[in-house]
């Protein structure tokens, strides 16, 4: 179905060329998403900051959620890529240094929905460039790379949102590593996109539950995720939360590493992807769980290790796995758009959802209910009948 079993899979420069594009997209994202838009909501509002936070990310990951399967339809009808992922780069850049100047809610929301519009056009883009180029029996391999980029960008983000100092600094930082990052995929891509004749493609019963099993896993993780910051000062009475996420982070990164890659040479080798993806869900679960059972320093450092091991084989195989129930080549980055809405819309949902939770029950309900949501993504992962 996904017509490139007959490619060859590109050599090294590439993989490391597409893995920095990768990485500076979610630097983009993920330094205002850890840090700065946080600590922005603190300046703007000290007394609403979780609200400002929520709807700023509720706002941005709506527009995501429209952004990125237009984008990848416009790709679709492009003869090369490329030029959507540094485009998009130089704009999403342009809307971080935007963002840095914001003193109100609404100046928040505008330039984070600018920042999330254009950083999805490259990630669209990229996204495609996989059943593009790599055949299927090697995607859970090149899936690996392409998790590992985005868990290297997440911790670059943070980094660089804590090394830039001061709110304007981090966003400056975090801009110029995008523009950056985007430059060696451009010169080293050759972009050979197959031919594209179908303009409409057929969604089958399997891309349905692709689609439910990796919304439900993206918003118990984003349940977890949402409030981290809030929960280390608030709950566990961390001195310095914003250290402390940017540590946990790295401790997540560094378990991710453990899994990402193998996770994906390991699916590729058996010939299987829906157990290694209910395994993963069961583990992020599990990571959850402790988040609310165990709110000290030691149990977050712990859950930030489980989290990343389950979260490293997750990200590759669930991959590899979506590429294989893709309805038509002449679509993928359309398809994948949609699939990719799977990602955007619980962070939509996410504010939404845990404000009243924690309102009512604290951090330990909000955890619970991650948990819950993530081990039902796993487990209806077995409801896709076409790939084994």
């Amino acid at each position: 179905m996904s017509g490139v079993g007959t490619r060859t899979q590109p050599g090294a420069r590439w993989v490391a060329a597409f893995s920095l594009a990768t990485a500076a997209v979610f630097i983009g994202w993920y330094g205002p998403l850890q840090i700065l838009l946080a600590k922005q909501a603190d300046l703007v509002d000290p007394a609403s900051k979780e609200h400002v936070l929520a709807l700023v990310a509720g706002v941005g990951a709506a527009c995501s959620m429209v952004a990125n399967p237009l984008w990848g339809a416009l790709s679709d009808r492009s003869r090369r890529r490329i030029p959507w992922v540094v485009g998009g780069a130089v704009a999403g850049a342009g809307g971080l240094l935007v963002l840095a100047s914001a003193t109100s809610t609404g100046a928040m929301i505008g330039g984070w929905a600018v920042v999330q519009v254009a950083l999805n056009a490259p990630f669209a883009a990229l996204s495609a460039v996989i059943p593009d180029q790599v055949p299927a029996e090697r995607r859970g391999t090149v899936g690996g790379w392409f998790g590992l980029a985005q868990t290297i960008g997440i911790m670059a983000g943070t980094g660089l949102a804590l090394t830039g100092g001061t709110v304007v600094g981090g966003y400056t930082a975090c801009a110029v590593a995008v523009v950056l990052g985007a430059i060696p995929f451009a010169l080293v891509a050759t972009d050979d996109v197959p031919e594209r004749r179908s303009t409409r493609s057929p969604v089958t019963p399997d891309f349905r539950w692709a689609w439910v099993t990796r919304f439900l896993i993206n918003l118990g993780n984003g349940l977890t995720l949402l409030y981290l910051l809030y929960y280390l000062k608030d709950e566990v009475g961390v001195a310095d939360p914003e250290s402390g996420v940017f540590l946990l982070t790295a401790i997540y990164a560094v378990a991710l590493l453990t899994t990402v890659l193998t996770g994906g040479v390991l699916s590729d080798r058996v010939g299987k992807r829906r157990v290694f993806v209910c395994a993963a869900g069961v583990v992020m679960a599990g990571a959850a769980m402790l988040l609310a059972v165990w709110p000290t320093w030691p149990g977050a450092v712990t859950a930030a290790v489980v989290l990343g091991i389950g979260f490293g084989a997750y990200t590759s195989v669930d991959f590899a796995l979506i590429t294989e129930v893709l309805p038509a080549a002449a679509d993928r980055g359309k398809d994948l758009g949609v699939i990719n809405v799977a990602n955007a819309l619980p962070q939509v949902l996410a504010p939404v959802v845990a404000a009243p939770i924690v309102a009512g029950g604290g951090y330990p309900a909000l955890y619970a209910v991650a948990a819950a949501v993530g081990l039902a993504g796993a487990v209806l992962v077995f409801r896709i009948k076409t790939v084994h």
